[in-house]
């Protein structure tokens, strides 16, 4: 089986050299996503709810490249600028999934890219 690798435009470009996902082995690995508006290239930065909100949005428009929903990821990693964020992040993230929750780890870096204060990344699975 190859690798294919999935770009969507309704999410913002890399800022890097990697790409926004993978597929392989019936699985997308999903590369951390900040709160990058795709259509401005500017960041949502006007509270935590609405920077959580664009990440998982930008998510969510890879997982459509993919033809997959939330419902399909098994794991994420939330990165924070700061704990203290943890229980708004965690509600606004919570309400994109409806019942069995993925596997997670949650975890306070020094910074992140752009300064940003949330970045998920996440692995799906292709077929459930």
């Amino acid at each position: 089986m190859s690798k294919q690798i999935i770009q969507s435009e309704k999410a913002p470009a890399p800022i890097g050299p990697y790409n926004q996902a993978v597929k392989a082995y019936g699985m997308l690995y999903l590369s951390g996503q900040i709160a990058l508006v795709p259509e401005t290239g500017e960041l949502e930065t006007s509270n935590i709810q609405a920077e959580t909100h664009q990440v998982m949005k930008n998510l969510y428009a890879v997982l459509s490249e993919a033809k997959l929903t939330f419902g399909h990821i098994v794991k994420t990693t939330i990165f924070l600028s700061d704990m203290s964020l943890f229980a708004q992040v965690n509600e606004i993230y919570g309400s994109y999934f409806t019942g069995d929750y993925p596997a997670r780890e949650t975890v306070a870096v020094k910074t992140l890219p752009r300064n940003v204060n949330v970045e998920i990344s996440a692995i799906a699975v292709v077929d459930l």
